[in-house]
């Protein structure tokens, strides 16, 4: 697979990541951070925040491989 192709499909891979991210981090915040403090909610925020990191890691990876001649 040239190296075009992978990273077109690792730009739409890592675009529906993001939006799936934060939508699960904005449902998750209206069901845990109803009654949290200020500390908790940035706590969150920063876990949420760092967190789509893990994931997005082995697409970046593969679109970084060198294409095929």
């Amino acid at each position: 697979m040239s190296a075009w192709i992978r990273k077109l499909i690792g730009t739409i891979a890592l675009l529906a990541l993001v939006v799936f991210w934060a939508l699960l981090a904005m449902t998750l915040a209206q069901v845990l951070l109803v009654s949290a403090s200020s500390l908790g909610a940035g706590l969150y925020s920063v876990l949420i925040g760092f967190g789509w990191l893990i994931p997005a890691m082995p697409p970046v990876w593969w679109m970084a491989r060198p294409g095929s001649p």
